[in-house]
């Protein structure tokens, strides 16, 4: 063993009787718009074209688009496959419209 170094193992957390912590994307909250309640439960044609709205994003479709994604990511493996794949299609949807409005 090199000099200076211990020998000792550090202690791991999962021992530990602390309670569980909150999740920082726990308390994330946008300021100035908020998508309406049981949007992401919706067709993904109606997911895309209320979050295109200037209603929910005002500042644009790309704004809807991490809205959306940040629900993908913090629902997790929570999505059931078919959500999943319905949340993705609509994500499909609002990238066509970010690029039509591009143009």
């Amino acid at each position: 063993m090199p000099a200076g170094k211990s020998a000792k193992k550090t202690a791991t957390k999962s021992g530990s009787k602390t309670p569980k912590k909150r999740r920082w994307s726990a308390s994330v909250k946008t300021v100035s718009t908020y998508p309406p309640e049981g949007l992401f439960t919706k067709s993904a044609v109606a997911i895309a074209r209320t979050l295109a709205s200037k209603k929910v994003s005002p500042k644009g479709p790309g704004s809807g688009m991490r809205m959306l994604n940040f629900y993908i990511n913090r629902a997790g493996h929570n999505l059931s496959t078919a959500r999943r794949r319905e949340l993705e299609k609509a994500k499909e949807l609002l990238s066509e419209r970010i690029a039509q409005r591009k143009k």
